[in-house]
């Protein structure tokens, strides 16, 4: 197995559903988690992209009926993965990835599956990957890119405190270090120098330390356009909790900026 010869390999269980055969060089990854309509609208919208890409679901545990296999198949999905371990982000990331890689993917991209982000550009990702990037970051605040009704408590966290910490510890001028609309390469995915596969992630640091790590150790990083959209009204779609996830994601930041999960 290709990840089996790596110094680490720490890899959650999970149950594997593959509907169809591989495809593609390369395979795009929604993480989700009880998104429900939200998901089935995304894959709809992703059903009129020439992705080319295979769609691969990681869910971290859904209980809502919207990982419904025979839902699934008729929106085009590949595979779906099912979380059957602890944690909750990072481990559903080291799940897909170790999937990915095992089944003989070239690179990955990832893209939250809640119906916010700007499906059409996952070419422009796969692209990249062609071109020869390792780390390739969506954001929304370059030319190009747009941030429809993101919530000013999140634009200001993001400007103030994330962008400039992790500008600072990667020597990398990212401009949007929140947006999970990334794609990896198979070679950053498999460096030792990374090594991603360690259980210390669970979490939102896994993302952090990967745009971190790939700036500092040389590998070829770009951030691209894409668009993301909030709900005009209503309450903010999102997996961090106001007080107590929020202060999660600072202290995560802080880990990967002072080199806590550095490879030693």
């Amino acid at each position: 197995m290709i990840i089996s010869n790596l110094k680490y390999h720490d890899v959650p269980n999970y149950d594997e559903f593959s509907f169809k055969p591989k495809e593609h060089n390369f395979c795009v990854v929604l993480f989700v988690i009880n998104e429900g309509n939200k998901l089935i609208s995304q894959l709809d919208r992703m059903l009129n992209v020439d992705l080319k890409a295979d769609v691969i679901i990681a869910d971290g545990g859904s209980s809502d009926g919207s990982t419904e296999h025979n839902v699934l198949i008729s929106k085009g999905v590949n595979t779906l993965l099912v979380k059957q371990d602890t944690g909750k982000l990072g481990s559903q990331m080291r799940m897909a990835y170790a999937w990915a890689l095992e089944r003989g993917y070239e690179g990955v991209v990832v893209i939250d599956g809640n119906n916010k982000d700007s499906v059409g550009d996952i070419p422009n990702f796969v692209k990249k990957l062609v071109e020869g990037y390792d780390h390739v970051q969506g954001s929304r605040f370059i030319p190009g890119g747009k941030a429809i009704n993101t919530p000013k408590s999140r634009l200001l966290g993001l400007k103030l405190l994330h962008v400039p910490v992790m500008r600072i510890a990667s020597g990398f001028k990212y401009t949007d270090t929140t947006n999970g609309f990334r794609a990896y390469s198979k070679k950053l995915l498999l460096s030792d120098n990374i090594a991603l596969f360690r259980s210390v992630f669970t979490g939102y640091e896994l993302h952090y330390y990967l745009a971190i790590e790939a700036a500092k150790q040389g590998f070829n990083c770009i951030e691209i356009p894409v668009s993301r959209q909030y709900p005009k009204t209503g309450k903010t779609p999102t997996k961090i909790s106001p007080i107590k996830g929020n202060l999660n994601v600072i202290v995560k930041l802080f880990s990967c900026a002072f080199s806590k999960y550095k490879v030693k």
